[in-house]
């Protein structure tokens, strides 16, 4: 079994390369695809805001319908759903199938992250559960620093459709991994009834943390989203200097991960949060400045990766720590629903930024984007405050359930 352990926790790791890699990597392509597909960036923008619906809905709604299918069987599905997505959208003959691949995508991808925490946790002693989540979730980063450059320089050399295609081979290989070493007889709680869902949705506290992860990922994506378009038509880079400069942001949002995740162990989830916002609102505000230089717009690209995604470990701590003390039999489902937020904040943002790119400008979006940013630091600020109010340690309680 000890051998298989780390075999089980690298297919999940290999699923979440994969998601990461097709959530993220439209970012590079939207001038790409807009152009061949002869459609507004705004509307090809709706590719990134509706996968990111999709997540939002696949995320709580999904789990829950499939809460009695059998752990392992649920995984390979999904890889199987997240394969056959982007295969229809290498296939894609117009923008409109290309949007329903990216929502079938979507909707798997979802459900992966909810169930794939609790299968990595179920491989391994008690002791080390955060850190094989931790393992898994490194998919994501490694996607980011790999999986976005790489696939953004593969569809600019050999047309957007080739990504699709190799981000489903990565799909079909992380599939094998699933059915050859996932252990087949997981636990598996009973799910979570409808009344405890609603519950969660019910409670003025975990909706303030929901909010504050929606407009912290809205404010980001409303200028992420069009970052290539910036780079491209602002800046002057050449779309092959784009992919180098993603390779640069994925590589400082693995060091903010990991800045983040230690930040909020040492200060307690709030006041990490709080710096890391005001930095992210910060940076994006220079952002609309430094855009027209080529070095400045490097280095402002540098300190966006590292705070763009560093506030990651401590929402998905805090709203751990707000479900066991205002819903505790549904914590589960609490951190599924900060997974919906987090999707529905990039939905939203994107779509906000494609109205900003289409009525206003498009360098309008990153300052825009600083200012939503500033409403999730406004929020943080009073769910820390409302924690003093009731005589809540933050700090202690951080580090508490990060080691859970």
């Amino acid at each position: 079994m000890t051998r298989g352990i780390p075999l089980a926790l690298l297919a999940l790791t290999l699923g979440a390369f994969a998601i990461g890699t097709t959530e993220f990597v439209i970012v590079g392509l939207l001038p790409t695809i807009a152009a061949d597909l002869q459609v507004s960036l705004p509307s090809a923008g709706l590719l990134v805001s509706l996968y990111a619906l999709g997540v939002a809905t696949g995320a709580p709604v999904l789990t829950a319908l499939t809460g009695r299918v059998p752990r392992k069987t649920l995984l390979v599905a999904l890889m199987l759903v997240f394969t056959v997505g982007n295969l229809v959208a290498f296939l894609a003959p117009g923008y409109g199938s290309l949007i329903l691949a990216r929502i079938l995508t979507g909707l798997a991808h979802g459900v992966f992250f909810s169930i794939g925490s609790i299968i990595a946790t179920s491989v391994v002693p008690k002791e080390k559960a955060a850190s094989a989540i931790a393992i898994m979730f490194t998919g994501l980063t490694v996607a980011l620093v790999t999986g976005v450059p790489l696939g953004t320089f593969i569809g600019q050399h050999l047309g957007w459709r080739a990504t699709f295609l190799a981000v489903s081979g990565l799909g079909v290989v992380a599939l094998l991994g699933s059915l050859a070493f996932v252990p087949r007889n997981l636990a598996q709680s009973a799910p979570a009834t409808v009344r405890q869902q609603l519950g969660v949705l019910a409670q003025p506290r975990l909706l303030m943390v929901y909010a504050m992860t929606a407009l912290g990922y809205g404010g980001t994506f409303l200028s992420f989203t069009y970052l290539a378009t910036i780079l491209q038509e602002v800046t002057g880079f050449s779309a092959n200097a784009v992919s180098g400069v993603l390779l640069v942001y994925g590589i400082s949002v693995a060091f903010g991960n990991v800045w983040g995740g230690r930040l909020a162990d040492r200060l307690g989830p709030i006041p990490a949060l709080k710096r890391i916002f005001a930095l992210l609102a910060l940076v994006l505000l220079v952002l609309t400045f430094t855009a027209y230089n080529s070095w400045l717009v490097l280095l402002t690209v540098l300190a966006l990766g590292a705070v763009a995604f560093g506030n990651v470990p401590g929402l998905q701590v805090y709203v751990v720590k707000q479900a066991q003390r205002h819903a505790p039999q549904a914590t589960d489902v609490a951190s599924g629903l900060n997974i919906a937020a987090f999707n529905i904040g990039i939905a939203l943002g994107a779509s906000l930024g494609g109205l900003v790119v289409e009525h206003i400008g498009l360098m309008h979006t990153p300052w825009l984007g600083a200012l939503v940013v500033v409403g999730a630091y406004a929020l943080t600020a009073l769910s820390g405050r409302l924690d003093r109010r009731d005589g809540i340690d933050d700090r202690a309680e951080g580090i508490h359930v990060a080691a859970h």
